[in-house]
């Protein structure tokens, strides 16, 4: 069988011209590069948990909270207060070590300050997207950023003196730990609010910033205080905190993030609006979301190694037979990632289209498919821990993880197949039941809008069989469903064909 990346796979649907660099096979219709950046921080939190010292997890907890990557902006201190205000974007310049630097207003600023927020201009291109990113990097790029002392030239107002701190004062203000600080008002009391997902979320932790409160515990090493799904990790060493760290920055944090975007994108369309421009706003969002599902370490193919959902998905799928086209394959994409990004895409051009009522089903569809591998993972570890007679403390921080990121949805839908699967993953759990945690899945599916196909099984390549009880439920396991809208005109086509689009990447 030939396999192809989900790149090959929109070319193969219907064709896409980039106009900007694609994102795994994606071409987003605004510049995301630096928000695709966001992995950069979780690859250096990973990095830096991975050496297992005090010292390091530190130094993890703060890209974590303060960044390196993302949205670069400078703040310098001006000699001369600002002789007049300006308006967030106006265009500011430097000099850096590279030349000229340019960038914009951060934010509207009023005449009379002496500080003033400079953000960084970012490019096209993803391997050159910024020139300085510091934060709190341990490897900080200064070669794009303004020099310590000099002048900078405010379109409309001239140019004023500055000096700043260039390893201390360049900042970043897109973070992991701010996509839940600002869950409160970007996902529950804004405009079109409350976020349906995000609100079953929010209803059964109890906490606006759950993810927030869940990871800072972690770092802690105390218990949580949420209404339902508790941990307490004053139970686990390094190896327990460092899983349930660098997945819940992932799989909490960022996943829900994806939703918002997309939500966000609904919101700021306009019914029937296909004039140029008119829908820019919902576009961008939209393409915001498709940069934060996958990230750069992707490549614009889809055939990296990324760090985040993307990433997940694909490794998943090679443990329960869900890759390929099909589903059907533990080598290639997984059928997850094939299908979301042709939604992806879908609604892409259903947003520059106006359609917007048109685009909700397939944002819902998205979401539907972004709970597979949080549920995989959470069987994967299930089976782990009762093969092993209780696992490792590894085995056990990943499932409780898995388990948190997913458990508000089954909880929406069964409360008591929730309290199941939370009482025999959670941490410090002395129960291993894997067929119970299957089962109180399996009962809500259909709820979840996904079926069994969709989460195959835990799969033994070695062996060539499924696991001891953990084929798919329904007695399936060719891969095929009726759910995976639009995806059956790709059974039609010659595998030569499919070999001749695979050629391109």
């Amino acid at each position: 069988m030939v396999y192809f990346s989900s790149a090959a796979l929109l070319l193969i649907a219907g064709g896409a011209e980039a106009s900007f660099e694609a994102i795994a096979g994606y071409f987003p219709g605004s510049q995301v590069t630096d928000h695709n950046a966001i992995d950069l921080d979780q690859e250096e939190i990973e990095l830096l948990l991975a050496r297992g010292t005090d010292q390091s997890f530190q130094a993890a907890r703060d890209i974590y909270n303060f960044g390196a990557h993302s949205k670069s902006v400078a703040v310098v201190q001006l000699t001369d207060p600002l002789p007049s205000s300006i308006k967030k974007g106006t265009a500011i310049t430097g000099n850096g070590d590279i030349g000229q630097i340019a960038g914009k207003a951060y934010k509207d600023t009023d005449a009379g300050v002496d500080e003033l927020y400079v953000q960084y201009k970012t490019s096209d291109i993803q391997s050159s997207y910024v020139g300085c990113t510091v934060g709190a990097s341990e490897s900080p790029v200064t070669e794009g950023c303004f020099d310590a002392t000099g002048s900078l030239d405010i379109d409309g107002v001239g140019l004023v003196g500055y000096e700043y701190d260039v390893l201390e004062d360049n900042q970043n203000k897109r973070t992991i730990a701010g996509f839940s600080r600002t869950a409160f008002d970007k996902q529950y009391d804004c405009e079109e609010c409350p976020y349906l997902t995000y609100e079953k979320f929010y209803k059964y932790y109890g906490e606006f910033d759950y993810a927030h409160q869940w990871v800072e515990a972690a770092f802690d090493g105390k218990a949580t205080s949420f209404d339902n799904g508790n941990a307490d990790f004053s139970i686990y060493g390094i190896d327990g905190k460092k899983e349930v760290i660098k997945k819940g920055t992932a799989y909490m944090h960022i996943w829900m993030y994806v939703i918002r975007e997309m939500e966000d994108a609904l919101d700021d369309c306009k019914e029937g609006c296909a004039l140029d421009g008119c829908n820019d706003d919902p576009v961008h969002a939209w393409d915001e979301g498709v940069a934060f599902y996958t990230g750069t370490l992707e490549g614009r193919d889809g055939l990296g190694s990324g760090k985040l959902f993307y990433a997940l998905a694909d490794k998943r799928c090679m443990n329960f037979k869900t890759c390929g086209i099909n589903g059907d394959s533990i080598d290639g994409t997984s059928r997850v990632n094939i299908e979301v990004f042709q939604q992806f895409k879908r609604g892409l051009r259903s947003l520059e289209e106006g359609k917007c009522s048109a685009t909700r089903p397939i944002k819902e569809r998205i979401e539907q498919l972004m709970a597979v591998p949080l549920i995989q993972g959470t069987l994967r570890y299930a089976f782990f821990q009762e093969s092993k007679g209780g696992g490792t403390e590894k085995d056990e921080a990943e499932g409780a993880v898995f388990a948190a990121s997913v458990l508000p949805l089954v909880h929406a839908c069964s409360e008591e197949d929730a309290e199941i699967i939370y009482d025999i993953m959670k941490v410090g759990s002395n129960e291993n039941d894997f067929q119970a945690v299957k089962e109180a899945f399996e009962r809500n599916y259909k709820c979840m809008g996904i079926t069994c196909e969709d989460v195959g099984g835990l799969y033994d390549d070695a062996l060539g069989v499924y696991e001891d009880g953990a084929a798919p439920c329904g007695g399936g396991g060719s891969g095929s469903s009726a759910t995976s809208t639009g995806l059956g005109f790709m059974a039609t086509l010659s595998v030569g064909a499919i070999s001749a689009f695979s050629m391109l990447f």
